[in-house]
């Protein structure tokens, strides 16, 4: 058989990635980087308003471009290799993402008179302008819908697709009359590349329409009439710049168009899976199966499930999302998450402790500490809680401070209170009926913080298995590509045949301590009433003893008060 290759672009929050892979091995030959030039980090900001969060759709075609020309000559020093071998691709991205294109296709950001405008930008999925339009949505299909509810997990986020459209809507009118179609990041990055120009024709990936959209088998996109009531422009958007049917992205876009061909240095017709969000195929690149939790930890976190659609599943209330195909055809796929997890860690040093080894040595320090020994708790909603609470309303607590309290003491709270919100998840899968049976982490976090993994293994008492791949996102792009291609064509006819050949662990597992069992356990007690007392309309319980159970358990990790 002739040697063959796969891509996968991987667009994430600050960058893009090129990965090339050898789909018989899993082997990875190459892989490339290339940030967004735009605004912070490719974060285009408004120092007016901190829910602001956009980007310049131009910084992802430029980016694809550079780092898969890299990725290409990084791959020529394996003896033999050559573009023309590369035999599909796979594209993912973050969402919602949203972005308003012309009839053409071209993003309004690139018209001469919109250049200016924020709102003509692509709304990043960390934008939570659209806060009040999600809770009136959320309030009216409550009332209207529940069944578009029940499978985003009861509440409707301001980081999903309706309530950014309906807050352009009113803040931005002459954006939204020029639009044509609003669309999602992981719609848009695969019909340029396959020379669509016409958005109506696209094909929607089923993985953002149903996380992000309400989108589902039984109904389509919500009713218009329901979303009249809400406003009447909405369903005007509905009617006639969204469309009506999605599919999985083992579906093929189309074939590279030349253009495209010409600036990645590929061959055209190359056949370009449908796009996915980021995380989702992030799971894919993990090796997901059944009873396998995929934790893709970077900015933020993705915990991913999935679970045959031939089996029952209840409606999990809190999660973002139970879609049947979005992340293995033929399975549902279940997302969670938590808004901020390296965001937090980031934000602390940035702030605190800057240099180039800030973390490294923060980490040497927080390692040293026993579980409690800092009296300190934090609630990990510096960006606002997506699952379960779903309210970016929501902000990070620091409690137990003293003026004793040290940096390292704070870096490891921090890190200690996102695993508490890790744990929570873990327990609402398993509370309606998803087993836990393994947890494989990837991302950034995961290869290079022993400490982040070791508390996590010990605030949820599970091993922590790590991704073979540190690039699991563009890897299930690339595993993507090979399905496209086909047997036929050197790739698979099902995902799961390219995960069996494509995936794998990493040799090191990280065991809980089970000395540590006993405190994390009553830290996690107080973190759950700290959860439930900021987090929940209707407690009432007092908080009185959070602060007097903090000290005790620190005072029983230095030993304090103990008979020698």
């Amino acid at each position: 058989m002739a040697k063959a290759y796969v891509l996968g672009l991987d667009f994430g929050t600050n960058s893009a990635r090129a990965l090339i892979v050898d789909p018989r091995t899993g082997a990875e030959v190459a892989t490339a980087v290339a940030a967004y030039p735009s605004g912070e980090a490719g974060i285009i900001l408004d120092r007016k308003d901190p829910n602001v969060a956009r980007q310049n759709p131009a910084d992802w075609l430029t980016a694809a471009a550079k780092c898969t020309r890299a990725a290409l000559r990084a791959a020529a020093k394996v003896k033999g290799f050559s573009p023309r071998q590369i035999i599909g691709i796979g594209i993912d991205a973050t969402a919602s993402t949203p972005l308003p294109v012309d009839a053409q296709g071209v993003p309004l950001a690139q018209h001469k008179k919109f250049a200016r405008d924020l709102n003509a930008l692509a709304w990043l999925w960390k934008d939570h302008t659209a806060f009040a339009e999600a809770q009136e949505i959320t309030e009216a299909a409550r009332r209207e819908h529940p069944e578009y509810l029940a499978k985003c997990g009861g509440t409707y986020s301001s980081e999903w697709y309706w309530s950014k459209a309906l807050h352009c809507l009113r803040v931005a009118p002459r954006v939204m009359d020029a639009t044509a179609n609003w669309v999602e990041q992981s719609d848009y990055i695969p019909a340029v590349l396959t020379g669509n120009p016409n958005p109506a024709t696209w094909k929607r990936n089923v993985c953002a329409a149903g996380h992000k959209a309400m989108y589902h088998a039984d109904w389509s996109l919500p009713a218009a009439d329901f979303l009249a009531g809400i406003d009447p422009r909405l369903s005007e958007l509905r009617r006639h710049k969204a469309y009506d049917h999605a599919v999985t992205s083992d579906q093929s876009a189309g074939g590279l168009c030349p253009e495209w061909a010409d600036k990645l240095g590929l061959a055209a017709d190359t056949p370009v899976a449908v796009g996915a969000i980021d995380a989702h195929f992030g799971a894919v690149g993990a090796g997901v199966k059944p009873g396998s939790l995929a934790k893709i930890l970077g900015t933020s976190s993705c915990d991913m499930m999935i679970h045959p659609n031939t089996q029952p599943l209840a409606d999990i209330p809190g999660l973002c999302g139970i879609v049947d195909g979005s992340i293995v055809p033929g399975c549902f796929g279940i997302e969670a998450g938590q808004s901020a997890v390296g965001d937090i860690f980031n934000w602390f040093v940035n702030h605190f402790d800057k240099g180039d080894k800030a973390h490294a040595t923060l980490a040497a320090e927080a390692a040293k500490l026993k579980p409690g020994e800092s009296g300190l708790l934090a609630l990990d909603w510096n960006n606002g809680n997506r699952c379960l609470l779903v309210d970016p309303r929501l902000t990070g607590l620091l409690i137990g401070q003293t003026l004793h309290t040290t940096r390292a003491e704070v870096y490891r709270a921090l890190i200690e209170g996102s695993a508490f919100g890790a744990r929570i998840i873990m327990q609402r899968f398993e509370e309606y009926g998803v087993p836990v049976r393994e947890i494989i982490n990837c991302g950034g976090i995961a290869e290079k913080s022993p400490l982040v993994m070791q508390i996590y293994a010990d605030v949820t008492g599970r091993p922590m298995k790590i991704s073979r791949s540190a690039q699991t996102c563009a890897l299930g792009a690339a595993l993507f590509g090979a399905v496209v291609a086909g047997s036929a064509g050197g790739g698979y006819d099902s995902v799961q045949e390219a995960q069996a050949r494509m995936c794998g662990l990493k040799a090191k597992v990280y065991k809980p301590n089970p000395k540590h069992r006993e405190a994390y356990d009553r830290l996690f007690g107080l973190y759950r009433a700290l959860h439930d007392a900021f987090g929940t309309r209707d407690h009432q319980a007092s908080l009185h003893h959070v602060m007097k159970d903090l000290l005790a358990i620190r005072d029983a990790a230095r030993g304090i008060g103990q008979k020698p």
